[in-house]
């Protein structure tokens, strides 16, 4: 027995090493990816390595393992790794090679989307800034300034890529890359005319030339030459078609949520939907699907593009943006993922055979010798269905898929969710502050005032309104516009300040104090009105971008900052004074960015007199211990207006809580029958668009952390708080007649007789063990988690069953049967729900 255990651990260590090895010829047919020369299916999720830090890298991608990926997917961020053009940076949070190693580490195979456009929401488009100043250059179409730029940095990341031997053919995990973006949507390649196509095609070449040893797509281009694969994205892609016979069927952005845009409410999408979306795409043929995204994670300093793309970028998915696996969306997706992989011998042998069963209804077959699966889908938004398949009857509740992975048992409806669900929660906790900073601070804050208008040695003078983003070059948020006049007069009571501006947002100062504030809107425009004096008065203007654009076709010339005209309406006489084309004068950034105060180690900081408090344009420092444990951390801003935030130096990117969201559209219970879209669930109408701020753990020492905040137009930074973020419930309701989440029976030891589904929890931390059943029901229990109610039908028993199963464990498993429970009501389908607290 002793010799049987150690050859069987021998070939099983043999058969992890051959796996995560990867060396491996890929290539392609018409149903799939062929690793080794044996076709796979592949469920991909997408982690971008900048949106999270590398400390957090491992456990999200063990995450993404454990929730049943076998691909990791990330675009490469160009202006990240070429700041400078020359100058790259592959170091701390850039370290391409050390997340796609990690991944390798973990089993996982990569799909590297090289781009080098993005999109993303990210700044630009993931485009460096300098490449818009080359001359003569025009972004993605047949220019060549622009192809020359594009292929060298490509180049340059399949080098590295090659150099670490990271690509499939050599033993590494990458198994795909793509060019381009997204190029094909119906608003962007028309846009460029007769110079697209060319364009397509040489990227299509220039891609291929570079000798990967592994396939490339390109993501929403119909018209992919050979042999790029041309893939979909979207929220339903079960429809979707290759541009030919000889190509797979693949899902390269299955969107499991949707971004936030400061000023908007939450997105957030059911995961009934997205799992029915999943089963349909490979009910329908399909072979690769990625998730878009698995974990969103946080856009970081001015990363966020847009504008006005939120600091969070959590996108709803099944990891949320702090690291921990959102429930019941990652665990329920687990269990269609473990359903599909039960059919994957089926799904890779052969085309399926789809018929209808009835109206909304539908049938897929795999069969190929022995072997057989199937999926049967309900596409009705209303009414469950009964349908009668291979002389047997099963239930379809609307909009849902049934996975047969033996076209005789149901290992899974889509609909029905029998994973962990979750409560969490914030803790809120003041600062607290070393007993050695601050000295003489009552309040444990110091401040600094930044000089409105001119106070730079490098400011210069135009006539006339210049762009803002042709000036900066995006090296701040900020643009200063000042202008001094003399009046006869001080403009009586009626004068108005009017500003055209294509933002994205601006703040007037009339003679140093703020007269008014704006943020773009469809009329592109500001009114102020303003109270002037007889002589001179200086008028300064603070224009600023909120992430630059990120989509749309010629989006690097849309341009930001003031346009003009730029008028005094009103005045005594009822004349208006064009200020548009006199003398202005232009300062790039702040005085604060100059002397480099977000830091908290130069300026002059005041401790010792009151603090300003709901004043624009000022900065604030205070220094702080860590929140104790290891729980996620974020600031909450709450109190504050807006501007941007530093913790020891590294900017936890632009907090905006004033912009509260619109208070109608919200609907915390969503039904999730029927076609999704960005704006069908949301939540948080009448909030803070966002007031939590990650920052990552890596960032913070156990004392003497520095926190320095600039706010624009007024806020009290002694209203901030810390807040740890914690998994308040665990939370399970398995029905007895329903089908259990894979691979979870019940099993007789001695005869494997099933006996029916298992309830298991688990805390979600390895140092935490379930403290309390909050509540237990054995039979017709209702509700959701944190507000189950008994039904009329309850076992006695079953709370002191969960207490001595599961209190005191970091996991438990209870039978959910009569056996176990007793048999409270006869003839009554029954169903376990229980909520646990984990500490």
């Amino acid at each position: 027995m002793r010799a049987t255990r150690i050859l069987f651990l021998f070939f099983w260590f043999i058969g992890i090493l051959a796996y995560t090895s990867f060396c491996a010829n890929v290539t392609y047919d018409h149903r799939a990816l062929l690793i080794g020369g044996k076709r796979r299916i592949l469920i991909s999720g997408s982690i971008h390595y900048p949106r999270s830090t590398p400390e957090m890298w491992p456990d999200l991608i063990q995450k993404s393992k454990d929730g049943g990926l076998n691909v990791i997917e990330t675009y490469v961020f160009w202006n990240k790794h070429e700041p400078v053009r020359g100058q790259y940076n592959f170091e701390g949070g850039n370290d391409l090679v050390k997340f796609v190693k990690l991944a390798a580490a973990a089993g996982l195979y990569v799909h590297l989307r090289i781009g080098p456009y993005v999109c993303a929401e990210w700044n630009y488009g993931g485009f460096p800034l300098w490449l818009h100043f080359i001359p003569g250059i025009q972004f993605r179409t047949d220019n060549e300034p622009f192809k020359r730029e594009m292929q060298r940095f490509t180049a340059k990341i399949v080098d590295l890529m090659k150099q670490e031997k990271l690509y499939a053919s050599q033993g590494g995990p990458i198994i795909l890359s793509q060019i381009e973006n997204e190029y094909g949507n119906g608003d962007i390649e028309p846009r460029y005319g007769p110079a697209a196509k060319p364009y397509v095609k040489w990227a299509a070449a220039m891609a291929t030339s570079l000798n990967t040893g592994v396939p490339w797509v390109m993501c929403q281009q119909a018209d992919a030459p050979d042999p790029i694969i041309n893939t979909c994205n979207g929220f339903y892609c079960d429809q979707f078609t290759p541009n030919s016979n000889q190509k797979p069927k693949f899902w390269t952005e299955n969107w499991s949520g949707w971004f936030r845009s400061f000023g908007g409410a939450v997105p957030y999408r059911p995961v009934e939907d997205l799992a029915f979306a999943v089963a349909r795409f490979f009910q329908r043929g399909g072979t690769l699907q990625n998730y878009y995204m698995y974990h969103g994670g946080t856009n970081f300093d001015r990363t966020s593009g847009g504008p006005f793309i939120s600091t969070s970028y959590d996108y709803d998915a099944p990891i949320d943006e702090y690291g921990i696996v959102r429930q019941p969306k990652w665990g329920h997706l687990k269990d269609v993922h473990k359903a599909i992989m039960l059919c994957e011998e089926a799904l890779i042998a052969t085309d399926p055979q789809i018929k209808s069963l009835g109206p909304n209804l539908e049938a897929a077959v795999y069969r190929a010798g022995s072997t057989c699966a199937a999926f049967l889908a309900n596409v009705g938004t209303s009414s469950d269905a009964t349908v009668n398949f291979n002389g047997n009857s099963y239930h379809l509740p609307a909009w849902s898929v049934s996975i047969l992975p033996d076209c005789k048992n149901v290992a899974l409806n889509t609909a029905k969710v029998n994973s962990l669900s979750t409560i969490s929660s914030f803790t809120r906790e003041i600062f607290k502050e070393d007993s050695d900073s601050l000295e003489g601070s009552s309040s444990g804050w110091s401040w600094t005032s930044e000089t409105v208008g001119i106070s730079k040695d490098d400011e210069f003078s135009k006539v006339g309104l210049l762009e803002q983003i042709n000036t900066t070059a995006d090296r701040s948020d900020y643009l200063w516009y000042s202008l001094s006049i003399d009046l006869d007069d001080d403009g009586g009571p009626q004068t108005v300040l009017h500003i055209e501006s294509l933002g994205h947002a601006l703040h007037a100062f009339i003679n140093g104090k703020l007269a008014g504030s704006g943020v773009r809107d469809a009329a592109k425009k500001l009114d102020v009105p303003v109270t002037l004096v007889a002589g001179k008065n200086t008028i300064d203007l603070l224009s600023l971008t909120v992430g630059l654009q990120n989509y749309g076709a010629f989006f690097d010339t849309w341009g930001a900052g003031i346009t003009g005209p730029v008028r005094l309406n009103g005045l005594k006489n009822g004349s208006t004074l064009d200020l548009s084309s006199q003398q202005w004068t232009y300062q790039v950034g702040l005085q604060g960015e100059q002397l480099g105060l977000s830091d908290g180690s130069s300026g002059n900081w005041n401790s010792q007199s009151t603090l300003p408090k709901n004043q624009p344009l000022t900065w604030y420092k205070t220094n702080f211990a860590a929140p104790s444990g290891n729980k996620p951390v974020a600031i909450d801003f709450t109190g504050m207006g807006k501007g941007e935030a530093w913790v020891n130096g590294q900017s936890i990117g632009r907090f905006w809580p004033a912009y509260i969201a619109p208070k109608s559209g919200c609907n915390e219970a969503c039904n999730y029958r029927g076609a999704y879209n960005s704006n069908k669930c949301l939540k948080n109408c009448g909030k803070p668009s966002q007031s939590l701020y990650h920052v990552p753990r890596s960032w913070l020492r156990p004392s003497g952390n520095i926190f320095v905040l600039f706010e624009e137009i007024g806020g009290d930074p002694t209203l901030i708080t810390f807040a740890t973020k914690q998994i308040e419930s665990l939370c399970a309701h398995v029905s007895e007649s329903h089908p259990p989440p894979v691979g979870s029976w019940n099993t007789d030891a001695e005869s494997g007789r099933k006996l029916g589904p298992v309830l298991s929890l688990e805390c979600p931390n390895p140092d935490q063990v379930i403290s309390s059943i909050k509540f237990a029901s054995f039979g017709t229990p209702h509700g959701t988690c944190g507000n189950f109610i008994h039904g009329r039908c309850s076992s006695k028993r079953a709370l002191s069953i969960l207490h001595k199963a599961c209190v005191g464990s970091r996991s438990c498993s209870v039978g959910v049967s009569v056996d176990i429970f007793g048999n409270p009501c006869r003839g009554v389908a029954k169903s376990l729900a229980v909520e646990a607290a984990c500490t």
